[in-house]
Formats: structure tokens, sequence, C-alpha cells
């Protein structure tokens, strides 16, 4: 069977690394986008503190922290993944109640999480944290490199015969898939800086008296819809992401066969799919994150903090720590901005003071894919076309068990959970 998936973030590669397992010939289309999510995001793999109203959310994300142990050993590399723990942190103990009510009500179905703790100085575990604060600790979460982790599943879909192409793959009405290469670029795949949302560009996240970001405000966490511990609010006004996204094409076009075909293009999926007649509410949201290095510190097996608002931090090999993200709806615009790197600053030092002097080693950023009504968009359009996108700030958590959804739906066979709640509304 040949199956062309056109994506080649986390979800992209999933699938075509469970599509060429299962011995499908398989084409993976790499659009080369700037501000793709894959490479930005910090890789957080801690289901269980998150959507406590949402079961669908959950169910998805919980299931993707499960498949990340098989995987790591079928890969039989390197992805960074590591069961680190999370430390949730809080000034005030008494913010930390309802998190570890949370925690107490899924542990019997989610064991995997480890005996939930108190820690009275969590500074002994990740010593910048400032000594103002409590905590609990979830044992069982992970960190995981979201770059190392696709890199990985490329590698082995290509080892069992998958091949990558660089380029812009566009569907015609009927499904069928045609490959350009990007306007006025000299080779497939090449492009230079990311179109602007320019309806969107007027727009400013929320700032304090300084101008600044404003973290208090654009970090304000969810009080209403899912009452995530970690899912903050996004600052800035949503926007109708995908045609401000949109791609030209140069060259002629290059059809290529399939007997399916496996959209996980990210917040671009609406624009690649229009051409079926659908319009898929998907938009991208700005997440900007920072790396910094401690000179001479071990911190590979520092836990991931989680704070009740703030940025997450988290520690990596090579004394590198990380610190984000913004969430930011600002359109297709994946720049990094002196304003959003204030507020990670500001905030990352609030809880962790002892970063003061980390030297600052690189900056990224991401457009997480978001599908409007939520919480995920995975399930089939047409009979040939099958779409898996929508994982916003989950998608290293969920990415690769999405991955494998999409590619059971690709081979008509039936998937690992049911897809029901995610399926995408074509009427």
């Amino acid at each position: 069977m040949r199956v062309v998936v056109i994506g080649s973030g986390i979800v992209g590669a999933g699938a075509a690394y469970h599509l060429s397992r299962r011995g499908a010939a398989v084409t993976v289309v790499d659009g080369g986008y700037q501000g793709d999510a894959t490479q930005a995001g910090a890789g957080i793999v801690c289901p269980w503190v998150d959507h406590p109203e949402d079961d669908d959310w959950y169910r998805l994300t919980n299931e993707g922290a499960r498949h990340y142990p098989g995987l790591v050993e079928e890969l039989g590399e390197d992805i960074g993944y590591a069961k680190v723990g999370a430390l949730l942190v809080a000034e005030d103990p008494a913010d930390l109640e309802q998190v570890r009510a949370l925690l107490r009500r899924r542990r019997p179905g989610a064991p995997e999480m480890g005996e939930i703790t108190d820690v009275s100085t969590p500074s002994e575990l990740f010593p910048p944290l400032s000594d103002t604060l409590s905590a609990i600790l979830v044992p069982g979460a992970a960190r995981v490199d979201g770059r190392a982790v696709r890199d990985a599943l490329l590698r082995a879909a290509v080892s069992m015969g998958a091949e990558v192409r660089a380029g812009i793959a566009a569907l015609t009405p009927d499904g069928q898939v045609l490959l350009h290469r990007p306007e006025d670029r000299g080779q497939p795949g090449d492009q230079g800086p990311a179109p602007e949302d320019t309806a969107s560009s007027g727009e400013s996240p929320a700032v304090g008296a300084d101008g600044a970001a404003d973290p208090l405000t654009s970090r304000e966490h969810d009080g209403g819809r899912g009452g995530s511990w970690r899912q903050a609010v996004p600052s800035g006004a949503a926007t109708g992401g995908p045609v401000a996204g949109a791609r030209r094409f140069g060259g002629e076009a290059v059809p290529l066969d399939a007997d399916a075909v496996i959209v996980a293009a990210g917040a671009w999926t609406g624009e690649v799919c229009r051409p079926l007649g659908v319009e898929l509410p998907v938009f991208p949201r700005r997440g900007q994150i920072l790396h910094a290095t401690l000179e001479g510190v071990d911190t590979a097996w520092w836990p991931i903090i989680l704070p009740r608002m703030g940025p997450y931090l988290l520690g990596f090999p090579d004394s590198r720590v990380v610190i984000g993200a913004t969430v930011e709806d600002v359109g297709f615009a994946p720049r990094v901005t002196m304003g959003g790197l204030d507020e990670v600053i500001r905030a990352g030092l609030r809880v962790a003071p002892g970063l003061f002097n980390a030297t600052v080693t690189e900056t990224r950023v991401g457009l997480r894919p978001v599908y409007a009504p939520g919480p995920a968009l995975i399930g089939p359009l047409t009979g040939r076309v099958v779409v898996a996108t929508g994982l916003s700030a989950y998608g290293l958590t969920a990415g690769p068990f999405t991955g494998r959804i999409a590619a059971a739906l690709a081979l008509g066979d039936t998937p690992p959970i049911d897809i029901t709640p995610y399926a995408p509304n074509t009427r």
C-alpha cells in the first residue's frame, strides 16, 4: 500500500514509522515550514496534571505518555527520554491542593505516575529554585528531546524503505498529492523568512506598564474550560491563521502516487486540506522558549518544574536548562520577540532566581497547531485522506501515539483508541 505523509514533524514521523513497520510504501513530504512546533517543544511528558474536566484530551495525552517506553525500546537509540519526575510548585501550599486531589483521583488508572509525595525543600532537587516554594513530586513524569524523537522515527522509517522528499505538498479535490517547490527557491524545501500574518500584525500580547509582555496577564491559567495546571490562556487575539500562512508554489508539480494520504502538517493543515472543500479551523499558537546553560553543573536528572503560574523549567544533559514558553495567538509569525523573551526571563527568574547568571545559549520559537473546537483533530476527511493535528502544547506528549492512530486509519485498521471525540466535522 502506498501512503503519502504530508508533514515531517513528530506526528508525521510517527505515522511514517508505524506505516513502515507494517510494510507500507511511505513517502514523507518535508515542507520546511519555519516555526514547526516539534523543533521548538520543551519535551514534557506529564499528562496527569492537565485537563481535569476534559476526559477526551486526557485520554489522548495519557495514552501518548504510555506509548513512550515501548517506543524507546523499539528505536534502540537515545531520544532524550528520561523519567526525571516533575515538581509541581507554588508559593502558597494551598494552591497545590486541587492538583493533588486530581492526581489522587487519576492514580488508580495511571499507576505509572508513581507515588505522589510532598517535597519540603524543592531546591534540593532543582537547586536554582526559590526557597519560598512548596512542592509535590510526580515521579513518573518524563522529559524527551522532540527533535531527537522525530529524527529517530524518520531514520527508522527510512531504514524500512520510506522516502523523505523536500517540497510543498498540495492536494487536488479528489485527494491526489502534488509536490511543488517553493516559489523562487533554488531547491525544493528551501525557503526564506516565513510570511507574517498581516491580518494580525497589529495585534499585540498583553503588556505591562513597561511595554513588556506581562507574565501575570498573558500566562494567566485557565480557570474555566479545562482548568489545566500548566496550560495558559494565550495573549493576543486569535486569528484565522491558515489563510495568512499560505505558501506560494513555483515550478511544475510532481504527482505522488498514493492509495492513502495522511495530512500531519501542523498549523498549516487547514491550508493543505482546503482543496478538498473542507474548512478546518486549525490555527497557530506561538511559543517562545529559551535554553540556558550552567557551566559545570550536572542538570541531566533535574526534575521538571511546573508552577501554577509562569513558565515551566526542565534540565537536560550538557548543563542545559529549558525555560518556556509564551502562549501567543498572533498568527503565522514565527519570530522570537523582545517582549516574549522578557516574559520568559522575568517569570523564570521569579521561580528560579538561581538562574540569574546562567548563560543564554539559544532561543526557539514554534507554532503549535490548535484545533479550535478541541481537543485534537484525528480522523478521515475522505475515503483517501486522513488528518492528524491539533495537539497544541501536547505534541511531544501525544505526537508519536497520534501518528500510530493515523497509520492505523490509513491502512484501514481499527485504531488503538476510540477516535470519535477527535473526528473532523466536515458537514
